[in-house]
């Protein structure tokens, strides 16, 4: 496609994109943001400038870790926890395995001992039995009254007076008891258990399987907690989040800013509209569209800077968008890529099969990585060049066709590796479609499931634009109806300074929807 036909409905484009979202802001109407709700229990409340305690600062801490891990386990279906070892060449790796090192050799010494000394192998039987009761259900009493009187160390004590403890008996009733506890995956690390003869290195082992037992249980306590916390997250981060606001006033600072910022950005386009057409009406903050400048705040996201904090209502999504910011740079390189080629020979093999698509996986394994610091996009560039030009005098060679010239190789190598360049022409026309595209997703409600039209240019990367504005969306549309009321005393004290602050309604996190 032409660059002249790329650039031509760009300005009615963005011109669509704002007045779709502006159609549905009739429920963000001012008189919304002027209105003094009674006081609703999943409204924000504002709080009044305080000093705040050590305790204080740790009680939000401990809210804000909370909803983060309940927000993580309610939206990643993948979710869990993974036992991961201490890399051994690392310092903490080699201090571990020096410390229980020297703690099992004193053990086995003292077992060693004539008679034995089972003071630290009682206390060890004492740990392991807490450990089985905690993965009891309630109710399981039979098996509860049987651990605490085999592993009751009181009476280990009085048999270790009398050199009478069946030490191997005792793990041989741990191992089978673990057996019957432990989920099926576990099977295979009880039968190695069983047919490990070494007491000490037994009671290690022991130790590892009971690791990784309270690991699957806790992965089967998150599994059957997702289901009620997907019901209820709304409800439960917006409460958590108001308890935070209440013990640290400044909590809603960088969301303050961030959205002050994205006002100052549609003041700034409607200034520029308003200069370039004479007849238009002057805008001024009341006329600014809420929902719009949300938005564009949202937008922005996916530009961020990632070592600047984020806002403090996105905290929990950050990572997620982090990862669609550098799916949608991978994604930019390719639409650019695809555009410059065919440019230059798209008359050639406009008509040869899915010929976008092999350019495209020819791009996409060079381009893995560009999150890393060491990732020399430049050279993966050059690459892609090398590869495509290869790809392109094969497809001519199979036509009949003359291939290209060294001249016309290094024009379209050159064209390709300047994607990097600041303001290259190329890349901000896809910048600016991917940025309407998205803009005009944004835009629809959220409870419509298709998606809009995908702009000229990017039809290569369709199905990938479409899986990554739908997670988007997703992460937008939740953190509306979370935070919704929150944004709202913002956008009403920054946009209408002069009126009454009062609670904002819980109504208004489904008109920023």
């Amino acid at each position: 496609m032409p660059l002249n036909d790329e650039h031509n409905s760009d300005s009615e484009s963005s011109r669509f994109s704002e007045s779709t979202a502006a159609s549905s802001d009739s429920e963000y109407s001012r008189q919304s943001f002027n209105s003094d709700s009674s006081s609703k229990p999943s409204s924000p409340a504002s709080s009044p400038p305080k000093m705040i305690t050590f305790d204080e600062l740790m009680a939000a801490a401990r809210n804000l870790t909370n909803l983060t891990l309940a927000h993580e386990i309610a939206v990643n279906a993948n979710f869990c926890i993974k036992h991961e070892d201490l890399p051994q060449n690392s310092f903490a790796g080699t201090v571990k395995q020096i410390v229980h090192k020297a703690f099992w050799d004193h053990l086995e010494s003292e077992l060693n001992e004539d008679p034995p000394e089972y003071e630290h192998a009682i206390k060890l039987f004492e740990e392991i039995k807490e450990i089985l009761l905690s993965f009891l259900t309630p109710g399981a009493n039979r098996i509860q009254n049987q651990i605490c009187e085999v592993l009751d160390t009181d009476l280990i004590r009085q048999q270790a007076e009398h050199n009478a403890v069946d030490i191997h008996g005792l793990a041989n009733y741990i191992i089978n008891t673990m057996g019957k506890l432990c989920a099926p995956i576990r099977d295979n690390d009880i039968k190695q258990l069983k047919a490990t003869d070494n007491i000490v290195e037994l009671l290690r082992q022991i130790f590892r399987v009971l690791d990784l037992m309270k690991m699957d249980m806790a992965n089967y306590t998150i599994q059957n907690l997702r289901p009620y916390l997907q019901r209820n997250l709304v409800d439960y981060e917006r409460t958590k989040f108001q308890e935070i606001l209440e013990e640290t006033p400044s909590a809603l600072d960088l969301t303050t800013e961030w959205i002050k910022e994205s006002i100052e950005d549609e003041l700034s386009s409607a200034s520029d509209e308003s200069s370039s057409s004479p007849g238009a009406d002057s805008s001024s903050k009341r006329t600014i569209s809420p929902t719009l400048v949300l938005n564009n705040g949202y937008l922005k996201l996916l530009q961020w800077n990632y070592h600047k904090t984020i806002p403090e209502t996105l905290i929990t999504d950050e990572a997620r968008l982090q990862e669609l910011r550098e799916k949608l740079k991978q994604l930019r390189i390719i639409a650019c890529v695809c555009l410059i080629t065919n440019n230059m020979v798209g008359a050639a093999i406009v008509d040869v099969p899915g010929f976008a698509e092999q350019l495209k996986r020819i791009s996409l394994p060079l381009l893995e990585g560009m999150n890393k610091k060491t990732f020399d996009l430049k050279e993966a560039l050059n690459a892609i060049g090398v590869q495509i030009c290869s790809k392109v005098n094969r497809c001519l060679t199979e036509r009949g066709l003359p291939t290209l010239d060294e001249e016309m190789q290094s024009n379209l190598m050159g064209q390709i590796t300047h994607i990097v360049e600041e303001n290259n022409p190329v890349c901000s026309l896809i910048d600016k479609r991917i940025q309407f595209f998205l803009r005009s997703l944004l835009a629809l409600p959220s409870f419509q499931k298709s998606m809009p039209t995908m702009p000229g240019g990017l039809s290569v990367i369709q199905t990938e634009m479409e899986l990554v504005g739908s997670q988007y969306a997703s992460i937008v549309n939740f953190n509306k109806q979370v935070y919704g009321p929150f944004y709202a005393n913002i956008l009403r004290k920054l946009l209408f300074p002069e009126t009454p602050m009062g609670k904002a309604e819980t109504g208004t996190a489904t008109a920023t929807s």
